[in-house]
């Protein structure tokens, strides 16, 4: 009998005979992505993706109400955020297996569940379980993103995609701020049940709302080789390497400077307070909503001198947000900037990577964000380090020097793909 495993040319047979089919389809059907859904799916990834990352302006309060030492406060950030990078290999690559309405859906309510388990827990183990399934099901953001792109029409894929990433980066520049205010108004875990009860609401919405995808051929790829194909999507796609590892160097850049920008502006001469401190996620929203529609620059075949550009105005933000100490106005355009620039050069990545195998969109994106989860690690674990051995400046310096390595990566690999 034959041996038929992943690396199979009777897999790679139907593989190709699979995406010939789903090609065919997504030209003969009419796209199914108006702008109310496209506006549901922002709302949706934004409302999915904060929840990630309330818990970081709420660890003193959760160290008064469990008890827990300052030196092990980290480990509520690590367990929800190794539960997220766990949740990209083994659950978003499920979209290209399953109808991804009906998972969606599913992970949205099981998230709704996590929610309240954590803005209920009596103890400390509740807590981290509850903690830890919210970050495993945070990353419906990824099957929302996917499922945008299956939607909209190949003419405007990378606007949609923009778009609807725009609510990703909103949610998480906003997370820290609106934690804030829902703490100081009615306890840190009205944040998780408040939380819990719009996703709720927006679950709701789309079960009524989204579209059912178009009908194509059922994946021939057992559950082993779904997650087998995601690694070796590295392999065999160049434009995923070098847009993975741009990824990677953007988010090091951004999780550089707003993991370690509240030290500074809790300190003298500033001493500013985390609600103020908060408001300068603000100034980041409008960098991403500027942002927002480089997909459709890419769309229009100039993804290579966006990234570029982007890339450079990333480097260069650096400069103002340096002066910081002598000028919180300074840092107001190092933030949009920076926030402007990581989002372009996001949304572009996303654009052109959807545009190599329509079949495997969901397993592109676990793979392409495995990346974004390892750079934002590396810039959260870095710069805090930085500042409490070298100050500001080194964090910027750090910062300036991932984001120019960016670029010269780009420079050098821009003709390859």
């Amino acid at each position: 009998m034959q041996n038929i495993g992943p690396d199979s040319p009777v897999i790679h047979n139907e593989l190709d005979s699979l995406a010939v089919t789903q090609n065919a389809a997504a030209k003969s059907a009419p796209p199914l992505m108006t702008r109310r859904i496209a506006i549901l799916f922002a709302i949706a990834c934004g409302l999915a993706v904060s929840n990630v990352y309330y818990a970081q302006p709420l660890l003193d309060s959760l160290a008064y109400e469990f008890g827990i030492s300052h030196s092990s406060l980290g480990i509520v950030i690590t367990v929800t955020q190794i539960c997220y990078a766990l949740g990209l290999f083994l659950l978003v690559p499920l979209g290209d297996l399953l109808n991804q309405r009906r998972l969606i859906v599913i992970m949205m309510l099981l998230s709704v569940a996590a929610l309240v388990i954590i803005g209920t827990a009596p103890t400390v183990p509740v807590l981290f379980i509850g903690l830890a399934i919210m970050g495993l099901l945070a990353v419906v953001t990824q099957v929302l993103v996917s499922f945008a792109s299956t939607l909209a029409a190949p003419s405007e894929r990378g606007s949609v995609v923009g778009f609807v990433t725009s609510g990703v980066v909103i949610g998480i520049l906003l997370a820290r701020t609106i934690a804030g205010v829902l703490t100081d108004l009615a306890g840190w875990r009205s944040v998780y049940l408040t939380s819990a009860a719009l996703m709720l609401i927006i679950v709701g919405t789309i079960y009524w709302v989204m579209p059912q995808p178009n009908r194509l051929e059922k994946n021939l790829l057992s559950y082993p080789q779904l997650l087998h194909s995601v690694l070796q999507l590295f392999v065999e796609e160049r434009i995923l390497r070098i847009r993975a590892i741009l990824a990677m160097l953007i988010f090091t850049a951004f999780s550089t400077l707003w993991t370690s920008l509240v030290l500074p502006l809790s300190s003298p001469p500033h001493s500013l307070s985390h609600t103020a401190i908060g408001a300068f996620g603000l100034a980041g929203v409008v960098g991403a909503l500027a942002a927002a529609r480089a997909g459709r620059l890419a769309d229009r075949g100039w993804g290579q001198r966006t990234t570029g550009v982007a890339l450079f105005l990333l480097t260069v933000s650096w400069l103002p947000i340096n002066d910081l100490k002598h000028s919180l106005i300074f840092l107001i355009i190092g933030v949009v900037l920076l926030d402007a620039a990581v989002q372009a050069v996001h949304v572009t990545n996303q654009s052109l990577i959807f545009n190599v195998r329509p079949e495997a969109r969901s397993r592109l994106t676990a793979a392409y964000m495995i990346f974004y989860s390892i750079g934002s690690a590396t810039g959260s674990i870095v710069s805090t380090k930085l500042y409490a051995y070298a100050g500001w400046n080194a964090v910027c310096l750090f910062g300036a020097a991932v984001s120019g390595v960016a670029l010269l990566f780009w420079v050098l690999t821009r003709r390859l793909a």
